[in-house]
């Protein structure tokens, strides 16, 4: 099991943000297109985490023109250049799989303060 933390330490970033379930967050990543990169911005409600060290993830979700979008981010992957913290949400589960059945103010997450 050392073999492998310290394999998996090479690859962990040392400036992870701190995000829990519920909050709003940014996150920007890179995107190739061709032979350029650029730097795109996905902004939602994070609803789950997962898994621990090299391979945990986060997901978000957003509702772009009435359609709700999900994205799994790893959260040490280099293409993820920064998770901006917009605010904290107030809530009760690990999980929130529930706010995808919700439509319009029903989606909402509360803002912890």
């Amino acid at each position: 099991m050392d073999i492998i933390k310290a394999v998996e330490a090479d690859y962990m970033k040392e400036n992870v943000a701190n995000i829990e379930i519920g909050d709003y967050v940014k996150v920007h990543f890179m995107i190739k297109e061709g032979n350029r990169e650029r730097i795109q911005v996905f902004e939602g409600t994070v609803i789950s985490k997962r898994g621990e060290g090299v391979k945990e993830t986060f997901t978000v979700r957003r509702v772009s023109y009435g359609v709700g979008v999900e994205r799994i981010f790893p959260v040490h992957s280099p293409k993820i250049d920064k998770v901006e913290l917009v605010r904290h949400g107030k809530v009760r589960r690990a999980k929130l799989y529930y706010l995808r059945d919700r439509v319009g103010k029903a989606a909402k997450v509360k803002e912890r303060i």
